[in-house]
């Protein structure tokens, strides 16, 4: 069976649910090769093999803290040299989508993004796509070179195949571009406590109807309550009420989760665009005729400042 490449997003060896999803749909279409990089590299093993890697390539530099993108691309760029894969996933984040950019670019391959969904084909992996602001699903495939793969988070389950996980340490030389831009200082993101809005398994989301940045606290009681992340749409980041990092929508993220909750949100299609996979949808606005009611799979219409405190308080009830 051919290998597959899967890029691996960790934080000094410690391995992000996207990465474990990768190696569910790599599963499907051949035997799981993890590519990890940068500071605990060597840690990444056992993780990755507990979920079917069968094998684990490893380099660790300086380099690529101390730079942007490029030295992991030169790092990819030399296992698929190494192995000859049938396809390279990477993670549909920002960085995925630039790490793999560059490196189709470079394998003169062609380039999938935002695949919700991967299943062998005849001819190679063939990838499931939401397109145009989620209206239509396609299938396609990569007809020229090695297929360059992103997928976004909560496209799979992760799921436990024990194998090999065999280390071996991989060879990279670093081009003249891979030190073209250093990195010069990091400020760490104030932590919430709350789960990573792209990775979250459930996302409450509050709208123009919340009315208010003060609010949002309302909003934010209910994702507590659910252990789950908070979004905004476009009109109230744009109203200053909540942060521009947790929007979703076309020019915002694109969020996948199990269980999404608009909470006065009116479900114009630029919104739609970002959350429209998600697996259960559930709205809240007190509009009949407010477009998220065509897309959802259960709707309360009502006003969010009567439902929501009922809602969060009847889930902490249950919860005990």
């Amino acid at each position: 069976m051919a290998e597959v490449l899967v890029y691996v997003d960790h934080v000094d060896g410690a391995v992000r649910k996207p990465t474990l999803e990768l190696l569910t749909l790599a599963r499907r279409v051949g035997e799981p090769v993890a590519v990890a990089l940068g500071n605990g590299a060597g840690d990444t093993a056992a993780a990755l093999a507990e979920h079917g890697a069968v094998k684990v390539l490893t380099h660790e530099a300086s380099e690529y803290a101390d730079y942007l993108v490029v030295p992991k691309v030169d790092a990819l760029q030399a296992a698929v040299e190494a192995v000859s894969p049938a396809a390279v996933l990477v993670p549909s984040s920002a960085e995925g989508k630039e790490i793999a950019a560059r490196l189709a670019l470079r394998l003169g391959s062609g380039i999938i993004t935002d695949a919700v969904d991967l299943e062998a084909g005849d001819s190679g992996p063939v990838a499931t796509q939401s397109v145009f602001a989620a209206s239509f699903t396609t299938k396609s495939r990569v007809s020229k070179g090695t297929p360059v793969i992103t997928v976004k988070p909560n496209s799979a389950a992760v799921e436990a195949a024990p194998a090999a996980g065999a280390v071996e340490a991989l060879s990279v030389s670093f081009s003249a571009q891979a030190t073209g831009t250093k990195v010069t200082g990091r400020t760490p993101r104030e932590s919430t406590g709350r789960p990573e809005l792209t990775e979250a398994a459930i996302v409450v989301s509050g709208g123009r109807g919340v009315n208010g940045a003060e609010n949002f606290a309302l909003i934010e009681a209910l994702a507590d309550s659910l252990g789950a992340a908070v979004g905004a749409s476009r009109a109230a980041v744009d109203a200053g009420w909540y942060p521009h990092t947790n929007q979703v929508g076309q020019t915002g993220k694109s969020v996948s989760p199990q269980l999404y909750i608009a909470n006065g949100i009116s479900g114009a299609i630029q919104h739609r665009a970002g959350m429209q996979t998600s697996k259960t949808i559930v709205a809240v606005n007190k509009d009949a005729e407010a477009p998220i009611f065509d897309l959802v799979d259960y709707g309360v219409v009502g006003d969010l400042f009567d439902v929501v405190p009922a809602l969060t308080e009847e889930i902490k009830t249950r919860k005990g």
